[in-house]
This record gives structure tokens, sequence and C-alpha cells, in this order.
């Protein structure tokens, strides 16, 4: 790899990512790479940067469960700071960055549930029961959605619609374990690190959209007044201030949950800030620490990933997994990988799931999942 080059601060992350790289762009921040790299275990990530290039990341998707690998790739674009772009690596070809106009919607024969409405609706009630019993306090429950596309889907350009709708979310494309290129637009950061400063912003608790502005600020109100999604927040909330209270000499956040305001839903937030205690654990060794936390997992996490293994009829891979990146000095970024789907040639599988708790309802709850299908579905007509 080549000593590092500035870009033009104007330069677009999307355009320095190739099929079969990685990008994790929030904002115009963060990293895109070419295919070509090495793939390195997470327990040899620190290694493998003190003797990488100046600037040089690692990055990538990690699973839901077990270990995984982070690639360190010969070619890597990178601007983590406003204003400052750097390529290490040979240049080569960047792609043109250009939207495309959408495909005809995905017909219902295109499409098959798993588990399917039925199924999924027994598992939330068998849920509800286990916690109302006191076996666990929360559980997320997902599904996936099969699509035939019927044409090749390219991540580039899925990537490029999923940045337009959601400027704000972490727009991510890697490689998955197992084969297939995840692509997706997270609203939910579980860790920032930049140098002794740690941020974090869990998500839990959702409401739909409206069109209309006064049912849409309704929905809103109800949902930040809503005992069932509150409840589902602040195990969430625990969870994260009991892991980086332990890592940080200062720790700070909202001491009520706020709106978050996404294109498809509403969520309940927290803001978390932080100052780390030296020496001070890398991003990836704070994602490590906080995954999963109870907005993907549950509470307790013996309990609720158990239950996961029983009612979830899938492998969920790097769905809900860490996804982002590391340098050498620690700084980083990981985003939760949700909002997104595994891309396989002509074939999609979308994902979505949902909090339990014991004011959960099924019909609610699969509700849910069906919005977050059918807006991905939109988006995916332009991949």
């Amino acid at each position: 790899m080549s000593a590092a080059r500035p870009l033009g601060p104007a330069f677009d992350l999307l355009a320095g990512y190739e099929r079969g790289g990685v990008l994790v762009d929030r904002g115009g921040l963060g990293v895109a790479t070419g295919a070509d790299g090495v793939d390195i275990d997470v327990s040899e990530v620190a290694t493998s940067l003190r003797e990488a290039p100046e600037r040089a990341v690692a990055c990538g998707a990690l699973p839901f469960v077990g270990t995984g690998t982070l690639r360190l790739a010969s070619r890597i674009v990178r601007r983590t700071e406003p204003g400052q772009t750097w390529l290490l690596g040979d240049g080569g070809s960047f792609a043109r960055v250009a939207g495309s106009a959408p495909s005809v919607a995905f017909t219902p024969t295109q499409q098959r549930a798993v588990p399917d409405a039925r199924v999924y609706g027994a598992a939330v009630e068998a849920a509800v029961a286990r916690i109302r019993a006191g076996a666990m306090r929360k559980v997320v429950l997902a599904r996936t959605l099969r699509v035939e596309a019927g044409r090749a889907l390219d991540p580039v350009t899925l990537a490029h619609r999923l940045r337009a709708v959601d400027p704000a979310a972490c727009t991510f494309a890697a490689p998955a374990p197992g084969g297939g290129v995840l692509v997706g637009a997270s609203p939910e950061l579980l860790v920032s690190r930049r140098g002794p400063q740690v941020r974090s912003n869990p998500l839990a608790g959702t409401a739909p959209r409206a069109g209309d502005q006064e049912e849409d600020r309704a929905n809103a109100d109800a949902l930040l007044a809503s005992a069932k999604d509150r409840e589902e927040h602040a195990i969430v909330v625990e969870a994260v201030a009991e892991v980086l209270a332990l890592r940080c000499e200062r720790l700070t956040w909202d001491p009520e949950p706020v709106l978050r305001e996404t294109p498809n839903v509403w969520h309940l937030s927290s803001r978390f800030e932080g100052v780390l205690r030296e020496p001070a654990p890398s991003a990836l060794d704070l994602a490590l620490a906080l995954h999963p936390t109870p907005a993907v997992g549950g509470a307790p996490p013996a309990a609720a990933l158990a239950a996961i293994r029983d009612d979830e009829p899938f492998d969920r891979g790097a769905y809900t997994g860490p996804v982002g990146w590391v340098d050498v000095a620690g700084d980083g970024e990981f985003a939760i990988a949700l909002r997104c789907a595994l891309l396989d040639g002509e074939r999609a599988t979308l994902y979505a799931g949902a909090g339990i708790v014991a004011g959960s309802v099924a019909d609610s709850e699969l509700a849910e999942t069906d919005r977050k299908f059918q807006a991905f579905l939109d988006a995916l007509r332009w991949g």
C-alpha cells in the first residue's frame, strides 16, 4: 500500500467503494474501499493496524453472534474529519455515482416471508408469556423477507438510494459472513470514539410516520408517552450505561428519551457522551463490549439469545451486528446493521425485527416489521 495522498474535500465516498469492498458513510464521513485486501480476525486487528501505513483502517461487518473479521483493504478512501479526504493505495478508477430509474414494484409472488405472519405472531405471544413469567425482560425477534428480483441487484445503486432517502443514517455495504453483500442505512450508532471522547446513541421504541402532519405528530407524542415503549427503551439505556460507565471517567446521557425522526418511523433515542479512562479502549473494543445491546438482542442476554435461537428459523449473519471501522489510534465508529438486506445475485433477503416486552401485542409487532419491510422494498426498486 502506497503512502496516503489527499483527495478533494468534495469527493463522494460512494465513488471510492468497489463491489466486494466496504462502505461506511455517515453524513459524508467514513471510509470506502476496493475489493482487494486481507481479512483479519478481530483479535488481530490492533496488531495488523500497527504494521499498516498511516491512516489505514480495518473495516467491515461483524456477525450478530460469534467472532468475525474486518478488512484491511489495499485501497482505502478515508474522510473521518470534515474536509480531509485521503487515498491510500492504488487509485485505480473510481465509480460513477448516479441515481437510476426505479424498477416496477415487486409482486407478491416475488416475495416470501420467513417466518410467515402466523408463525411470527405465535413466537411473539410465546415470548410475551415467558417475559411475564419472569424468564427474561425483553427479546428482539426478527423476520426475513426473501425477494426474487428477476434482475441483478447492485449494491452501489442501492446504497445511493438509501443515502438519498436518509442522509443522517449510516449507509453501509460490506461482504457478509457466508457470502453476499449486506447493504443498509442504519439510524443507530453503537459507538464512536475520537481520542478520549466516546458517543453512543441507542434507539428502542418505534412508531409509524404519517403523511398527515397532525397524525404524524400524534404518533410521535403517543410513542413518547407509551409505557410499553419506554420500558423497552429503558432496558437498552441501562445496559449501555453499565458498559460505558466502567470505561469512562465521565459519562452523561439524556435523562429522558427524546424523539428521533427517520423518514419512515419515529424512535425513542438516548444520546450518550463520555470521556474514556486511560488506557482508552479502541472503538472496536467498545463495540465488542457493548454488542449485543438489548436493542437487538434482549435482556438478560443469555435468555434472550436462547429465545432468538429457538424462535428465529434463520441465521441472522451480520444483520444486527456491528458495522464500521477502526484505525491504529483506536478511533473509529460502529453502527448496528439495521434497515438492511443481503444481496446475492438476483436475490435479496430483507431483515426486520421488533422488541418484545411484557406489554407487547403480536399484531402490533407484526405490523412494525411489515412497515420496515415495505420501506426497504421501495428502496430496493432502485437497487
